[in-house]
């Protein structure tokens, strides 16, 4: 199998200075999908002066708002065009199904258009009253410069967007590393923006893993911003290492992510149902591994009973198997050390004490479940506290806990007991008390009746050891941005404030 050509500098697309190479493993059979370069540091540091040069010396952070929202908009038309390559080529890379890679694909698409548009509706900038007619004042929003984005495996594609269009939409040129697991999509996002015209140095892209590639995005002087989506340990080390060299940083560092419902929301068989259904995807989509899954069911203790068996026998139902086969439900998990981890949390629950309900294991092989796929059954584990490792920490896995409560302060400080805040929800047909209780979570994110949506207009981020900033939205644009006072003098005259 010939290696791709998967590093881009200074508008060219190559292979590693060091000529290493990494396969890319299909996570439900572990055959290999593909070769990429494994980009080093000199890879990582000839993408970043390429991106500082255009940055500097190039036009691109000059080019008119109408132009750079145009070339969004053309990478939104590429995505829609190429959207069945793409949707397949992250279901073989992820293992989730095809049409989850579809609905990513749409929602990309959607995120380049917003975030076009939004740079078009803005004014000029922000006049300031300096109290004086002789006095001209006024803030400006003017491009960070050169952006370095680290992005996770769960959602390549996706969370490339989320960092790509506002950069791009402000001026700034990029690099960009992909998971060292899942980076396909990544790389054929980067050749939609040069196709849509973003001139040489612009967008960058170095495959590899996160030391050298990552780490160094942190200690080159060469970059103004680092931008990490990922694991709480890896997203630490990117930041302190940045805020060192008084870098900006944005970091989406995943949750923690609690799930309330109150007895009321299942007074009626309609409700009941809806409040099942909901649990099963806010735990169980992509197999887990959805920073915002709500994988801690709270539920009212005068309901948990009903509500536990009827979850668990629907969660023993989910077609498992090849995300691209016809009928299948969910996916593998997306590597082998991602199964075995799954793996380690059911058994350190049990030990701890939780009462298996279904799932905890590996299923049978079948004709959509290759036996040397990475698959695990969706997994229900009841009688959970908060001083058990799986209610902790992040899982990124098919594993769904039980927690009950009896009062509405006890469900708030149940969903609040995290060191997490990046989102939640809140299922109840009394309107007033799911405000209230969405009010009083510290989460970015809450839903009422509902889990998992997004808008490209609303911002996108947590509370918390959840991270630091926003994407999406005007703040998620914010970000790529530095803020510049003009004061101009109209009428100058000298000041006199020294006698001589």
């Amino acid at each position: 199998m010939s290696v791709i050509e998967s590093i881009h500098v200074d508008g060219q697309w190559q292979t590693a200075a060091a000529g290493g190479t990494r396969e890319i493993l299909d996570p439900a059979d572990a055959t290999t999908l593909a070769v990429v370069a494994e980009g080093g540091t000199e890879d990582t540091d000839a993408a970043i002066s390429a991106a500082r040069r255009a940055f500097d010396e190039g036009e691109w952070p000059h080019t008119p708002t109408a132009e750079r929202a145009a070339l969004l908009r053309r990478v939104a038309d590429y995505l829609q065009r190429d959207r069945e390559e793409i949707a397949l080529t992250e279901s073989r890379d992820t293992g989730k199904t095809l049409e989850e890679g579809r609905v990513d694909v749409d929602d990309v698409t959607n995120a380049f258009r917003y975030f076009a548009d939004l740079v078009m509706n803005e004014s000029g900038g922000r006049v300031v009253d300096a109290g004086s007619a002789d006095v001209h004042s006024v803030v400006v929003h003017e491009p960070v410069g050169v952006c370095a984005m680290i992005t996770p495996w769960n959602y390549p594609l996706l969370q490339a967007s989320w960092k790509v269009a506002p950069a791009l939409a402000a001026g700034n040129t990029f690099v960009i590393k992909p998971s060292e697991v899942t980076p396909l999509s990544t790389i054929h996002l980067v050749k939609l923006v040069v196709e849509a015209g973003a001139p040489a140095g612009v967008a960058n892209i170095v495959t590899g893993a996160g030391d050298p590639v990552g780490a160094r995005f942190g200690t080159h002087p060469g970059v103004d911003l680092v931008s990490f989506t990922g694991g709480l340990v890896s997203g630490t080390k990117v930041g302190q290492a940045a805020i060192a060299s008084a870098k900006k940083v944005a970091l989406e560092l995943g949750g923690k992510n609690p799930n309330v419902v109150f007895a009321d929301a299942c007074a009626t068989e309609e409700g009941f149902d809806t409040a099942v259904d909901q649990a099963l995807n806010a735990a169980f989509i992509h197999s887990g591994q959805v920073c915002s899954a709500g994988s801690r069911l709270i539920v009212e203790e005068s309901v948990r009973e009903r509500f536990i068996a009827e979850l668990s026998s629907r969660a023993q139902k989910i077609r498992l198997g090849r995300g691209t086969e016809e009928g299948v439900e969910c996916g593998p998990l997306v590597s082998a050390q991602q199964l075995a981890k799954t793996e380690m949390y059911v058994a350190s629950a049990l030990d701890e004490g939780a009462v298996l309900r279904c799932g905890g294991e590996r299923p049978e092989p079948s004709e959509v479940r290759p036996a040397d796929g990475y698959f695990y059954s969706p997994t229900v584990l009841d009688n959970c506290h908060r001083g058990m490792k799986v209610i902790r920490e992040e899982t990124f896995g098919p594993i769904l806990t039980v927690e009950t409560f009896r009062t509405e302060d006890e469900a708030v400080a149940l969903a609040n007991d995290t060191e997490y805040g990046l989102a939640g929800a809140v299922f109840s047909s009394d309107t007033a008390r799911a405000r209230r209780v969405a009010a009083r979570l510290r989460h970015g994110t809450i839903w009422i009746n509902d889990f998992h949506p997004y808008l490209p207009q609303a911002e996108w981020g947590g509370f918390g050891k959840s991270g630091v900033g926003r994407e999406l939205g005007p703040h998620g644009l914010a970000e790529y941005r530095e803020t510049k006072h003009v004061y101009e003098n109209l009428r100058p005259a000298p000041v006199r404030w020294f006698a001589g």
